[in-house]
């Protein structure tokens, strides 16, 4: 099982720090990092946060980097670390330019990119984007059809219910064939449907290990009955606990994780490599 880090840099990052931070991660053998996504946030909003008791981000945050901004720099100061987006908000961003952005990362990294996707929660966001929160899973699906063709077709083509391609070239191609990772994000039926019938993999979040075993019976038998071999879709689990301990990390990789993500916030490189180096303990992992 490999395990991955989240890395929430922001405006308070500093620029060398971001550098650094990704150097290390890398040098003591995480397999990942990952990149949230939001591009506003709110002082005030009614929209609940899933994985709160009482709907609030935890942090209260102002504001992160751009997930491909952020990891286009980490690839520049990396060369074996994979790069993913934990999670892309696909139906608020126009899918143009986001499949050229992924292309392009995969490209400039040499095939490290995975797109972890998700549907949003948070209404406001949609609202000052002016994007329709009601209609955002048929977007999601029509959107990674649509960039699923820019990736894959010489001279690409599409056509959709909002989205309409004349024939065209968006080049380069991913490095990754057909095209990188896509791992859908969120516990819902829905967003193990999604996973079935789009995706390469299931990114769940904040689930404990008894949850992942039985998340992960319900996609194999989805996946069985759309005829698809489920030892060919990963399975990803982002744990939202601060404290890991070796006992957790064997329980998760005994339920049949592929990879777990582990957090790691930290205001300085020092504050990092202390905790980094916790999870190494943890994880039992070896350094690359």
């Amino acid at each position: 099982m490999d395990v991955g880090v989240a890395v929430p840099f922001s405006h308070r990052t500093p620029v060398d720090y971001i550098a650094a931070a990704a150097r290390h991660i890398e040098e003591l053998g995480f397999a990942s990092i990952w990149a949230p996504e939001h591009v506003l946030f709110f002082p005030e909003y009614a929209s609940s946060y899933p994985y709160s008791d009482d709907g609030r981000i935890p942090g209260n945050p102002e504001g992160i980097l751009d997930p491909f901004t952020a990891l286009t720099f980490v690839a520049a100061h990396t060369s074996r670390i994979r790069l993913g987006t934990g999670i892309c908000l696909v139906p608020q961003r126009q899918p143009v330019y986001t499949a050229k952005m992924v292309a392009d990362l995969d490209y400039l990294s040499g095939g490290r990119f995975e797109f972890g996707v998700g549907i949003g929660w948070l209404e406001e966001e949609f609202d000052n984007l002016q994007m329709s929160f009601r209609a955002r899973a048929q977007r999601c699906a029509e959107y990674i059809d649509a960039m699923k063709a820019l990736w894959t077709q010489p001279v690409s083509s599409f056509e959709g219910p909002t989205v309409r391609l004349s024939p065209c070239y968006m080049n380069p191609k991913p490095v990754q064939k057909p095209h990188p990772p896509i791992l859908f994000g969120g516990e819902s039926d829905a967003a193990v449907r999604r996973v079935v019938t789009q995706g390469d993999g299931w990114y769940a979040y904040n689930l404990d290990p008894d949850a992942a075993r039985a998340g992960f019976a319900r996609l194999d038998a989805r996946l069985r009955d759309a005829g698809r071999d489920p030892a060919s879709v990963r399975r990803y689990v982002g744990v939202a606990r601060r404290r890991v301990t070796p006992d957790i990390v064997d329980a998760y990789r005994d339920a049949g994780a592929d990879q777990v993500i582990m957090p790691l916030f930290a205001t300085n490189l020092e504050d990092l490599q202390r905790r980094a180096d916790r999870l190494v303990v943890a994880c039992a992992l070896q350094a690359a």
